[in-house]
């Protein structure tokens, strides 16, 4: 894969550690790396063109500010052919963090973010299990996150 998109070695230190460490000036990249800090704006500008990279995150302990569910919906679909129009309407509720078209059981599968149960309730019933295509849901809730993290890039 990193062939097809012409990258090389030294884009990939670049991936790797700007996703363990965002914040890094590109100067003190450049010389953990060995290169210029303008030689890693030229690269993390590419890219960014070629759509690699798609903006930082700031990582927050979402628990730390009010929100103590975390929920896995398993979705069912009247048709799979429903999916883009369920999931583009499944964008608009902000509670969704991520959403996967799956295979298995589940059409699609949703990770939601909740203050506490009410609100989890009322997201699910009020908003989620209302768009239309959606037949019925499998609803898991998280008791605790072990790990969150990213893959790790090889760089060889």
């Amino acid at each position: 894969m990193a062939s097809k998109l012409n990258l090389d070695k030294l884009d990939l230190q670049i991936i790797g550690h700007m996703m363990e460490d965002a914040t890094i000036s590109y100067a003190d990249l450049g010389k953990k790396l060995f290169v210029s800090g303008g030689t890693i704006h030229v690269r993390i500008r590419k890219l960014q063109e070629q759509g690699i990279v798609k903006g930082t995150r700031l990582n927050v302990d979402i628990k730390l500010l009010g929100y103590d569910v975390i929920a896995f919906i398993g979705i069912f679909l009247e048709k799979s052919s429903l999916y883009d129009t369920v999931a583009k309407e499944l964008g608009k509720i902000p509670e969704i963090v991520r959403l996967n078209y799956t295979t298995g059981n589940y059409s699609m599968f949703a990770e939601i973010v909740c203050r506490d149960i009410d609100h989890f309730r009322n997201v699910l019933h009020y908003q989620l299990q209302k768009v239309k295509g959606i037949e019925r849901t499998e609803t898991l809730i998280s008791l605790e996150e072990s790990f969150n993290r990213n893959v790790q890039v090889v760089t060889e």
